[in-house]
Protein backbone atom coordinates (compact mmCIF):
# COMPACT_ATOMS: atom_id res chain seq x y z
CA UNK A 1 0.00 0.00 0.00
CA UNK A 2 1.52 3.29 -1.14
CA UNK A 3 1.01 6.49 0.84
CA UNK A 4 1.43 9.96 -0.62
CA UNK A 5 3.17 12.72 1.26
CA UNK A 6 -0.02 14.81 1.66
CA UNK A 7 -2.75 13.68 3.98
CA UNK A 8 -6.07 13.03 2.38
CA UNK A 9 -9.57 13.17 3.76
CA UNK A 10 -11.82 10.15 3.44
CA UNK A 11 -12.42 10.57 -0.32
CA UNK A 12 -9.01 11.51 -1.58
CA UNK A 13 -9.33 15.26 -1.07
CA UNK A 14 -6.43 17.05 0.60
CA UNK A 15 -7.24 18.06 4.18
CA UNK A 16 -7.17 21.69 5.18
CA UNK A 17 -7.45 23.01 1.64
CA UNK A 18 -10.05 25.44 0.38
CA UNK A 19 -13.00 23.49 -1.05
CA UNK A 20 -15.89 25.36 -2.56
CA UNK A 21 -18.08 22.31 -2.93
CA UNK A 22 -17.60 22.00 -6.67
CA UNK A 23 -19.05 25.43 -7.44
CA UNK A 24 -17.26 27.88 -9.70
CA UNK A 25 -16.56 31.38 -8.44
CA UNK A 26 -19.23 32.91 -10.67
CA UNK A 27 -21.87 30.52 -9.32
CA UNK A 28 -20.88 30.79 -5.68
CA UNK A 29 -21.72 34.37 -4.74
CA UNK A 30 -21.86 36.55 -7.81
CA UNK A 31 -25.39 36.05 -9.03
CA UNK A 32 -26.83 38.43 -11.53
CA UNK A 33 -30.55 38.83 -12.03
CA UNK A 34 -32.35 39.75 -15.19
CA UNK A 35 -34.01 43.06 -14.51
CA UNK A 36 -34.70 45.39 -11.59
CA UNK A 37 -38.32 45.26 -10.50
CA UNK A 38 -40.20 48.53 -10.72
CA UNK A 39 -43.13 49.55 -8.56
CA UNK A 40 -46.19 49.50 -10.81
CA UNK A 41 -47.82 52.36 -8.88
CA UNK A 42 -44.77 54.63 -9.11
CA UNK A 43 -44.34 53.87 -12.82
CA UNK A 44 -48.00 54.46 -13.72
CA UNK A 45 -49.36 57.54 -11.96
CA UNK A 46 -52.94 56.66 -12.99
CA UNK A 47 -52.84 53.35 -11.07
CA UNK A 48 -54.16 53.74 -7.52
CA UNK A 49 -54.30 51.30 -4.64
CA UNK A 50 -57.99 50.66 -3.99
CA UNK A 51 -59.44 48.06 -1.65
CA UNK A 52 -62.57 47.75 -3.83
CA UNK A 53 -60.64 46.71 -6.95
CA UNK A 54 -60.48 42.91 -6.64
CA UNK A 55 -58.88 42.35 -10.04
CA UNK A 56 -55.90 44.52 -9.05
CA UNK A 57 -55.57 42.97 -5.58
CA UNK A 58 -55.41 39.40 -6.89
CA UNK A 59 -51.92 40.05 -8.32
CA UNK A 60 -50.62 40.73 -4.81
CA UNK A 61 -52.19 37.70 -3.09
CA UNK A 62 -51.16 34.06 -3.56
CA UNK A 63 -53.67 31.35 -4.36
CA UNK A 64 -53.58 30.39 -0.67
CA UNK A 65 -54.50 33.94 0.36
CA UNK A 66 -51.13 35.22 1.59
CA UNK A 67 -49.88 38.71 0.75
CA UNK A 68 -46.95 38.59 -1.69
CA UNK A 69 -43.83 40.21 -0.16
CA UNK A 70 -42.24 43.39 -1.45
CA UNK A 71 -39.13 41.67 -2.84
CA UNK A 72 -41.32 39.44 -5.02
CA UNK A 73 -43.98 41.95 -6.09
CA UNK A 74 -41.51 44.76 -6.80
CA UNK A 75 -43.55 47.40 -4.97
CA UNK A 76 -41.79 50.24 -3.20
CA UNK A 77 -42.17 50.40 0.59
CA UNK A 78 -44.83 53.12 0.50
CA UNK A 79 -47.06 51.28 -1.94
CA UNK A 80 -46.47 47.88 -0.32
CA UNK A 81 -47.81 49.25 2.98
CA UNK A 82 -50.85 50.73 1.28
CA UNK A 83 -51.36 47.48 -0.67
CA UNK A 84 -51.27 45.40 2.50
CA UNK A 85 -53.74 47.76 4.16
CA UNK A 86 -56.07 47.57 1.13
CA UNK A 87 -55.92 43.76 1.12
CA UNK A 88 -56.76 43.65 4.82
CA UNK A 89 -59.68 46.06 4.34
CA UNK A 90 -61.10 44.04 1.47
CA UNK A 91 -60.77 40.86 3.55
CA UNK A 92 -62.74 42.54 6.33
CA UNK A 93 -65.54 43.38 3.89
CA UNK A 94 -65.42 39.81 2.46
CA UNK A 95 -64.38 40.98 -1.00
CA UNK A 96 -61.41 38.58 -1.01
CA UNK A 97 -60.96 35.53 1.25
CA UNK A 98 -58.67 35.39 4.25
CA UNK A 99 -57.52 31.89 3.33
CA UNK A 100 -58.43 29.39 0.62
CA UNK A 101 -58.95 25.94 2.05
CA UNK A 102 -57.32 23.10 0.11
CA UNK A 103 -59.56 20.22 -0.58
Amino acid sequence: MAYSSEKTGGRGKPQGGQDNGGMDDDKKGNRSFGRKKVCRFCADKNAKVDFKDQSMLKYFVTERGKIIPQRISGNCAKHQRSMAKAIKRSRGLALIPYVVLAG
